[in-house]
């Protein structure tokens, strides 16, 4: 089976939207928003990446979000259940941070299949593997008036999303493993990158600064060592 013969399940693009729209929906509870920016929030996070990755990059026809109404359903209900349980979930940043890995997952793996799906090469489904992954966390930061995460030193986000894309193609294309059994690899391969990172606090450091680590991690280092 080649990379053109095979599309995931819907499941994983619905998937990836309903966790993403969540996280949109809980961060518009966390800052007050009314029901209206709430649905608008959800919906920008859920569905953002998704359009980017159809309307910019891949201009395969009318994006998948616009043609099947189970996205839009997808995320309503994400938004209702924000509204149920949100107050709650805002008490736990590492609720939402997991919900937040898993989506970053699925969506990598969705959107580096429908690249190689249209016969395009290895370097533009990695690109828009990333993007679509982190495409709706950008737009759910803009819109709050935050730099997006991706532009921040910080605990891996964009990068884990890269990981997981880098691991996908190879195994989806010269390992012989079943399609499913490569996505749900390289899913878990970008989750547990993610989750490892904010465990054990590894993140990213600017640029006028060496190392993979912040000035933060390395100064704890330093202190550990020093008593």
């Amino acid at each position: 089976m080649d990379a053109q013969s095979f599309q995931l399940p819907l499941f994983f693009d619905l998937a990836a939207v309903f966790l993403m729209a969540i996280t949109g929906a809980i961060e518009a509870i966390r800052r007050q928003f009314d029901i209206i920016g709430l649905c608008v929030l959800a919906l920008a996070t859920g569905v953002g990446g998704a359009l980017i990755r159809d309307g910019i990059f891949l201009q395969n026809g009318v994006p998948a979000v616009l043609v099947d109404d189970r996205y839009m359903i997808t995320v309503a209900a994400a938004a209702a259940l924000g509204l149920a349980f949100g107050t709650r979930a805002v008490i736990s940043t590492r609720l939402i941070d997991l919900v937040d890995a898993a989506a970053l997952g699925a969506y990598a793996v969705v959107g580096a299949e429908k690249t190689l799906g249209l016969g395009l090469g290895v370097v533009p489904a990695v690109l828009v593997g990333v993007v679509n992954a982190c495409g709706g966390g950008v737009l759910r930061d803009l819109f709050v008036g935050e730099r997006p995460m991706v532009f921040k030193p910080g605990q891996f986000y964009a990068f884990a999303a890269l990981i997981g894309c880098l691991v996908y193609v190879p195994l989806r294309r010269h390992s012989g493993l079943e399609p499913m059994t490569a996505a749900l690899i390289s899913i878990g391969v970008t989750f547990g990158l993610r989750v490892l990172s904010l465990k054990l606090d590894l993140s990213t450091a600017p640029l006028r600064e060496k190392g993979i680590l912040s000035s933060n991690s390395r100064r704890r280092k330093i202190g550990r060592r020093g008593s």
